[in-house]
C-alpha cells in the first residue's frame, strides 16, 4: 500500500512541475513591449528618409481616435521647442483606410502606403524615445529604402515616392533610434501590396 501511495504522489509531482514549466515558458503576447529592444540588422546600403508632416487639409482621425470621435481632426495645439506648432497639428493627420492598403503594425509603429501618390505612411503609436520606421521593398528589385518619422509620438509622416506602377511593394514596420541609427524589433511585414491598388 505505501509504495502505490509513493507512486501516485511521484505522479502528482511530476505533473505539477511540468505545468510550471509551460506557464513559466510562454512567450511574451504580441502587443507587450519586449523588455530590451532587439536590434535589426538591416543592410548597410539602405537609404533612410525622413518623413514628412501630413497635409492638414487632408486630415481624418488618427486610428487610436477613430472609435472616439467622428469627423475630420483639425490641427492640435500642441506647443513645441521653436514654435513649431503648425508642424504637430499637420503631423497629427492620419490615413484614409479607403486609400492606404497594407495597414501594418508592430509596437509602437503603424504604417500603410498609398497607392495613388505613391505615398508610404509611418505613424508613431508610443512614447518611448524611437521613431516610427516603415521600410519598403519591392518586388522588382528596386533598393529598399526606409521612411522614419522623426516627429514623435502621436503623429504621421509621410515620404512621396514614386514605384513602377506594374509592380508590387512590401511594408516592413519597426522602431528607429535616431541617435545611434539602428533599428530594433518588434516588427512586422504586410503582405505585397500592388503599387496601382489593383489586387
Amino acid at each position: 500500500m505505501g509504495e502505490n501511495w509513493r507512486s501516485k504522489l511521484s505522479v502528482f509531482v511530476g505533473a505539477s512541475a511540468l505545468a510550471l514549466s509551460a506557464v513559466t515558458a510562454t512567450p511574451a503576447l504580441a502587443d507587450d513591449a519586449p523588455v530590451s529592444p532587439q536590434e535589426v540588422q538591416m543592410p548597410a546600403d539602405v537609404k533612410i528618409v525622413e518623413g514628412g508632416a501630413t497635409d492638414p487639409g487632408a486630415a481624418v482621425l488618427f486610428p487610436a481616435d477613430q472609435d472616439d470621435q467622428a469627423g475630420p481632426a483639425g490641427p492640435v495645439e500642441t506647443p513645441v521647442q521653436g514654435g513649431q506648432v503648425e508642424a504637430v497639428g499637420a503631423a497629427k493627420a492620419a490615413p484614409s483606410s479607403s486609400t492606404c492598403l497594407g495597414s501594418t503594425a508592430a509596437y509602437g509603429v503603424s504604417g500603410c502606403f498609398q497607392h495613388n501618390g505613391d505615398i508610404v505612411w509611418a505613424g508613431d503609436t508610443k512614447k518611448d524615445g524611437m521613431s516610427a520606421a516603415v521600410g519598403v521593398y519591392t518586388d522588382y528589385g528596386r533598393a529598399e529604402e526606409v521612411c522614419v518619422n522623426k516627429l514623435g509620438a502621436g503623429t504621421w509622416a509621410t515620404c512621396d515616392k514614386d514605384y513602377r506602377e506594374g509592380g508590387d511593394v512590401r511594408l516592413r514596420v519597426l522602431r528607429y533610434d535616431g541617435d545611434t541609427g539602428k533599428f530594433y524589433q518588434p516588427e512586422t511585414w504586410s503582405g505585397w501590396i500592388p503599387v496601382d491598388g489593383k489586387y
